[in-house]
């Protein structure tokens, strides 16, 4: 059986040691893929000096190619995400900015290097938008090469206006917890597959990859 790694990267806008939602329903995604098999760890982006930017590398201290390197060697991306005005947050979204960059990337065979990667998605708010959310984060992942899982997202949203956090909120939704545990076992057992039979290269009657991007 494939050895599988997991990184999730919370897009909380608190830096640490502030208590986040986010980090609380993302420990709990690697908790889940941990009783799969799967060793996971958990970065708050928000503490490293990640620059704004769509390249590997925007120098001058970036803190996001240490994040990239440990994204790199994983086999599971979960995001995790609060809800800001019905989206996605900015460090989340500046994230997303990140991993263009990998359209521009590709292995000896010419697949992207997230081809084979599947990523997950978790949100927390205290307001409507999370599936709406949900579908941005999924289909940029998508877009840049990673693959989703079925039933490959968790959320929870508190009653809309309240300030009651999902860290605060008690005992937790079976609801959250089911899907939770569903993300973790689909993700699990997608990356296995994807290890063992990689997405064929172009050129092959298989998946090509799509244009790089220069946006202005």
């Amino acid at each position: 059986m494939a050895s599988i790694r997991a990184l999730a990267l919370n897009c909380t806008l608190k830096p640490s040691p502030a208590p986040s939602s986010s980090d609380q329903l993302a420990r709990e995604v690697l908790a889940e893929l941990a009783e799969q098999g799967v060793d996971g760890d958990l970065v708050r982006v928000v503490d490293h000096d990640v620059r704004f930017g769509v390249s590997t590398d925007e120098g001058d201290g970036d803190g996001w190619p240490d994040i990239r390197a440990k994204l790199l060697s994983a086999q599971i991306l979960i995001i995790a995400t609060p809800i800001w005005l019905g989206q996605p947050s900015s460090v989340c979204k500046m994230v997303l900015e990140r991993l263009d960059a990998e359209l521009s990337e590709t292995d000896a065979e010419g697949r992207h290097l997230t081809y084979g990667k599947v990523a997950g998605v978790a949100v927390v708010g205290n307001e409507d938008g999370a599936h709406h959310t949900i579908g941005q984060v999924q289909q940029a992942l998508n877009e840049v090469g990673f693959t989703c899982a079925a039933a490959g997202t968790t959320y929870w949203v508190g009653e809309a206006l309240h300030t009651v956090d999902y860290r605060d909120a008690g005992p937790k939704p079976d609801t959250t917890g089911r899907t939770t545990k569903a993300l973790a076992l689909n993700s699990a057992h997608l990356a296995r597959l994807l290890a063992e039979q990689p997405y064929p290269p172009p050129g092959t009657g298989g998946a090509g990859v799509g244009p790089s991007r220069d946006p202005a």
